[in-house]
């Protein structure tokens, strides 16, 4: 079983690598009339991604995938009081706590500390308490400058919260720098 969804999770990183790739740039930072610069839209570059890894993963790969799938009143969930979150994407199979492969949620580099900690809080108990095998924290855009800062703000978080809520261990960070490039699996540690 543990082959199987290993097997799964490295055939959905192949796909969520080639989908970032095919994400333009308008979808990355969001032109806004009046505006000189563009600004970044979580859920424009999301729906994007979504849309990305719909073409790429076809009707076979065996699970689906649900965008901000809304655990509200789930019996099971509920008693981790996860039932109040809404994970960015679900990799899993509907209905089958077994066919729970990947939870994954996305934010700009620029995202605030906060955010960050719940993100990582709930990734964690996602894999941890909901059965999920991995958890993938995707990072869009930004500088070399950028993302190290990223990585301090998220390592900082960690420190913050109670021993174990946060298990970095089990959470996959992804950098999607630029379009037309493929996201890269990075290391939490900025050293």
């Amino acid at each position: 079983m543990i082959e199987q969804r290993e097997g799964a999770y490295q055939q959905f990183l192949f796909y969520l690598k080639q989908a970032t790739a095919q994400i333009p740039s308008q979808y990355m930072l969001f032109p806004v009339a009046g505006e000189p610069n563009p600004i970044y839209r979580e859920r424009v570059y999301y729906y994007e991604l979504y849309h990305q890894l719909r073409v790429t993963t076809g009707d076979d790969f065996g699970y689906s995938l649900g965008g901000e799938v809304d655990k509200s009143r789930h019996p099971i969930l509920r008693e981790f009081a996860l039932d109040k979150t809404k994970p960015d994407l679900l990799v899993h199979r509907p209905g089958d706590m077994s066919g729970n492969l990947i939870v994954m949620e996305v934010k700009p580099v620029t995202a605030r500390a906060e955010h960050i900690r719940k993100d990582l809080c709930n990734l964690t108990s996602f894999v941890l308490r909901g059965q999920y095998y991995r958890a993938i924290y995707l990072i869009y855009s930004g500088s070399d400058a950028e993302f190290a800062s990223f990585q301090k703000r998220a390592l900082r978080q960690v420190q913050k919260v109670p021993r174990g809520q946060i298990d970095l261990r089990i959470i996959d960070l992804f950098w999607h720098r630029s379009p037309d490039l493929l996201a890269i699996q990075m290391k939490w540690d900025a050293g």
